[in-house]
């Protein structure tokens, strides 16, 4: 991930931090509804550990599991001596970035913008939450 800061704790470190310190920072989870060919069900995720997941049918179910889940992920990083990501606080954000696009879009954008009578940054806002 482009321009963001990850704060990865080095192995030596990492056994000085039981499972109990991993467990109590403030990961950001995500959960989801989900409709497939499974039925539906909650998947939830963890955004700064990668591959943990889970899922369950009501959204308190699926934050119980992945709480489970990344405990089994964290034992297993700790056990290995694998680092292990820390949260991405929102205090990294400055809620700006630049964006490099071809002229066309670019201009296309300017023209779009001012047809809606807004201007580019709030159109591109527009777009991108969209």
């Amino acid at each position: 991930m482009a321009g963001i800061e990850k704060t990865i704790v080095p192995a030596k470190i990492m056994k000085k931090k039981d499972i109990n310190y991993f467990m109590g920072l403030p990961y950001n989870i995500t959960i989801q509804e989900t409709r497939d060919e499974s039925g539906d069900y909650f998947y939830a995720r963890v955004l700064e550990l990668d591959g943990c997941q889970s899922h369950g049918n009501t959204i308190d179910e699926a934050y119980q599991n992945i709480r489970e889940a990344m405990e089994g992920w964290l034992e297993v990083k700790i056990e290995f001596g694998d680092e292990i990501p820390e949260p991405i606080s929102d205090s990294t954000f400055s809620g700006k970035f630049n964006l490099r696009i071809p002229k066309s879009l670019h201009k296309r954008l300017v023209i779009e913008a001012q047809t809606e009578g807004v201007s580019l940054n709030q159109y591109a806002l527009y777009k991108l939450a969209n």
